[in-house]
C-alpha cells in the first residue's frame, strides 16, 4: 500500500484534499475552516506534482503542503470572515402565535405581567413596546412579538 502511494503521490494528494473537503462540508458545515484550508493546499500539492513543477517526494510534499495551507489560510481567512459576519439574523422570528387573539386573565402592566395558559405552556404576558402601558382584566388583546416565554401583547380596538 505505502509502495502504490508513493508511486502515485499526485493522486494521493488530490484524494486527501477532497476528503478533506467533504469533511468539512458533510461532518462540520464549514464551521472549522481549517480542513478548508487543508483541502484546497493538498489539491494544489497533488496538482503541482502531477504538473512536474514539484518533485515527487514526501519532503517536497509535505513542505508544499503546509506553505499552501499557510498561503490559503491567509488569503481567504478575512473574506470567510466577513462573509460568516455579513447576514444581520432577523430582527423577530415569524411564529404562528403571532396575531393570537384573547382575553386577559388579570390587568397588566410594564412591571405587573399576567400568566396565561395556551397550548399546555403558561406564557408571561406584558404590553408590547408601542402598546399602552396598561391593560385591563377581560380587554381583547393580540400577541404581537414573542419571546422566550413571553407574549407581548396590544389591545384590539
Amino acid at each position: 500500500m505505502v509502495e502504490y502511494i508513493n508511486t502515485h503521490l499526485s493522486g494521493f494528494w488530490i484524494a486527501l484534499g477532497f476528503a478533506l473537503l467533504a469533511a468539512e462540508v458533510l461532518l462540520f458545515g464549514f464551521t472549522t475552516i481549517i480542513f478548508l484550508f487543508s483541502g484546497l493546499g493538498a489539491i494544489i500539492t497533488g496538482l503541482l506534482i502531477m504538473s512536474g513543477i514539484l518533485p515527487a517526494s514526501w519532503i517536497a510534499s509535505v513542505a508544499c503542503f503546509g506553505i499552501s495551507t499557510g498561503i490559503f489560510s491567509a488569503l481567504l481567512w478575512r473574506p470567510l470572515q466577513k462573509m460568516q459576519n455579513s447576514g444581520e439574523p432577523p430582527k423577530q422570528p415569524h411564529s404562528d402565535f403571532i396575531g393570537l387573539e384573547f382575553s386577559l386573565p388579570q390587568d397588566i402592566d410594564r412591571s405587573h405581567p399576567a400568566t396565561f395558559r395556551y397550548s399546555g405552556i403558561d406564557w408571561q404576558v406584558v404590553p408590547a413596546s408601542d402598546a399602552t402601558d396598561q391593560l385591563s382584566q377581560g380587554q381583547r388583546v393580540q400577541v404581537t412579538a414573542l419571546e422566550v416565554g413571553q407574549f407581548q401583547v396590544k389591545a384590539i380596538d
